[in-house]
C-alpha cells in the first residue's frame, strides 16, 4: 500500500513522510487529498513557479482539497 503524503492547503509544499504540519504555513491545514505534483529547482528562473506564485525550491501539489 501506497502512503500519501500530506500537502499544505496553503502554500501546496508537499510534506515529508510522517510530517503533518508544514514549516512554512504551520497555522495551514494539510490535505492527503491532493492532484498533480511540480518540482521547482529555481523559483527565478520558472515560469511554473511564477505561475503558481512559488517563491522558494521543492515539491509541490498543483491542486490541494481541504474539507
Amino acid at each position: 500500500m501506497v502512503k500519501v503524503p500530506f500537502a499544505c492547503g496553503e502554500c501546496h509544499l508537499v510534506l515529508e513522510d510522517g510530517v503533518e504540519m508544514c514549516s512554512r504555513c504551520p497555522t495551514a491545514r494539510v490535505s492527503m487529498e491532493h492532484q498533480g505534483y511540480v518540482i521547482i529547482m529555481n523559483p527565478n528562473r520558472s515560469e511554473i513557479a511564477k505561475r503558481l506564485k512559488i517563491d522558494r525550491p521543492g515539491k509541490y501539489a498543483l491542486k490541494v482539497s481541504i474539507r
